[in-house]
């Protein structure tokens, strides 16, 4: 893409903005401001009515299998303000957006349902648990440490819980405690295959321990993946560990937005018509913008072969955004490399590498994207396929 094209697609990606802002009093929905909380009955209101039916995915997720995704923290820190609204995808690796960015409200849209019951677990387990030892004990089914651990870094900690056996008294303990925090305490309905889909993942974390991956339980196939542990013990590339249980104080940060319902986990599937276009609406009431979609790789899936991605881009189309609104993806580099500050497809996949490839580096890259600029592009016929988007996005 040539620099005339990059700025002719800046030039409309602010006019994509301003139209998007621009709401004339008259046209726009009366509405208030997000609230500080949601009480537990409209929080369940927005899973169930947001929701689309269970979708299909290969692969259980059951955490993430990017090892780079806190790269962006920084950069995002630092240029996108106040953060209003947060929409993301998948397992935990959102808990770490979200403590460090703060956003207002968080939704987090996965074509799963497990995915959904992954985080009401989560969501259980971090609020009935004052510290992070507490947590960890609670979500590997092991005795936490005998000493004070309240210093320790992520390292520490979670070696501490490696070296135990897990105990099964502790596990059937913990599950009914979960079942009654979501069903009694918050008063959520849940039907006995969410019970079942809860087990199966709670089971899975007091199997694996921290040494829990991708699709656990798939066969030595899936061990290059990164274990929970490697995650969390992960860093900005920076030196610096971001992780949600890297320290206690951030820790903290995540478990008051939980505790005041303001992550919302919705089954979705990105180019489906109602969840993200729910989510939509309510921020549009609500006068807030889309700060920051973490999209990780769903993007690729879009594209095939069918136009799911032009219902998907269509869809955030007709979200709120500000020009500071950012796509934050994740692309796994067996097909792509990268040079001189721009991702590139392999010229011909025919001939062969490159003569001078880069070095190898890590399976996956997360990429920066102003969704204007991306809503521009769209607009003016530029997307195509999955190369044209990956292209307009900023390695880090």
């Amino acid at each position: 893409m040539t620099r005339a094209t990059h700025a002719k697609l800046a030039a409309l990606a602010v006019a994509v903005c301003a139209m998007l802002l621009c709401v004339t009093p008259t046209s726009r929905p009366a509405g208030e401001a997000l609230p500080q909380r949601l009480d537990d009955r409209t929080f369940w209101t927005l899973i169930t009515e947001f929701s689309e039916p269970n979708g299909f995915f290969r692969s259980d997720n059951l955490v993430s299998n990017e090892t780079v995704f806190q790269h962006v923290i920084p950069t995002l820190q630092e240029t996108l303000g106040p953060v209003s609204a947060y929409v993301g995808v998948g397992p935990d690796q959102n808990f770490t957006y979200i403590a460090a960015l703060k956003p207002r409200i968080a939704f987090i849209v996965d074509i799963r349902r497990q995915n959904m019951l992954l985080h009401l677990m989560y969501k259980a387990l971090i609020e009935m648990s004052p510290t992070r030892e507490e947590f960890l004990a609670r979500l590997f089914s092991r005795p936490p440490p005998a000493r004070d651990a309240s210093n320790d870094g992520a390292e520490a900690l979670l070696s501490a819980f490696a070296e135990v056996e897990p105990d099964p008294v502790a596990f059937e303990r913990t599950r009914a405690e979960i079942y009654a925090h979501l069903q009694q305490t918050h008063g959520f309905t849940l039907t006995r295959g969410d019970l079942a889909g809860i087990d199966f993942v709670f089971r899975a974390f007091y199997s694996a321990g921290p040494d829990i991956r991708y699709s656990y339980g798939r066969g030595a196939g899936w061990q290059p993946f990164p274990t929970y542990r490697d995650l969390m013990t992960a860093d900005d590339g920076q030196g610096v560990q971001r992780s949600y249980i890297a320290n206690e104080e951030i820790y903290q940060s995540l478990r008051d937005i939980e505790q005041r319902n303001l992550i919302v986990p919705l089954v979705g599937d990105f180019g489906g018509p109602k969840a993200l276009r729910s989510v939509a609406r309510y921020l549009d009431l609500h006068h807030a913008t889309v700060s920051v979609f973490y999209t990780s790789n769903v993007e690729q899936y879009l594209f095939r072969p069918n136009d799911a991605w032009q219902k998907f881009y269509d869809n955030v189309a007709a979200m709120p955004i500000s020009d500071r609104s950012t796509f934050v993806r994740a692309f796994f580099s067996n097909a792509l490399y990268s040079t001189q500050g721009r991702v590139m497809r392999f010229p011909d996949p025919t001939q062969g590498m490159p003569a001078n490839p880069p070095p190898a580096g890590p399976r996956s890259q997360t990429l920066l994207n102003p969704i204007g600029v991306l809503l521009g592009a769209y607009a003016e016929g530029h997307i195509s396929n999955y190369y044209d988007v990956i292209e307009l996005s900023t390695p880090k």
